[in-house]
């Protein structure tokens, strides 16, 4: 269930800013695997996939951009798995 955390993070950084457009929204979700991919006008991108390890365990990994308010542009790849969340920050 690490991933549906993951995606919640995701989703309230994409929405937190109501004035922005979607410019992209793609999402498969299958029992055992799941793809989404979000754009906004905004510069916000978001891409994440899973896949069902073993009957409790789930191997996701993804990232997603953005434009801080000072201006800088962010990156975070990550990957989660049983072991946690393993983010790399680029800026």
């Amino acid at each position: 269930m690490k991933f549906v955390i993951v995606l919640a993070c995701l989703l309230a950084v994409a929405y937190a800013n109501e004035e922005a457009n979607v410019i992209k929204n793609d999402a498969e979700v299958n029992v055992d695997s799941f793809h989404y991919a979000l754009e906004l006008d905004n510069s916000i991108k978001a891409v994440q996939q899973g896949q069902l390890k073993d009957k409790d365990n789930w191997i996701v990994s993804g990232e997603y951009e953005y434009v801080s308010k000072d201006g800088k542009h962010i990156k975070v790849s990550y990957t989660a798995d049983e072991f946690g969340y393993h983010p790399k920050v680029e800026n």
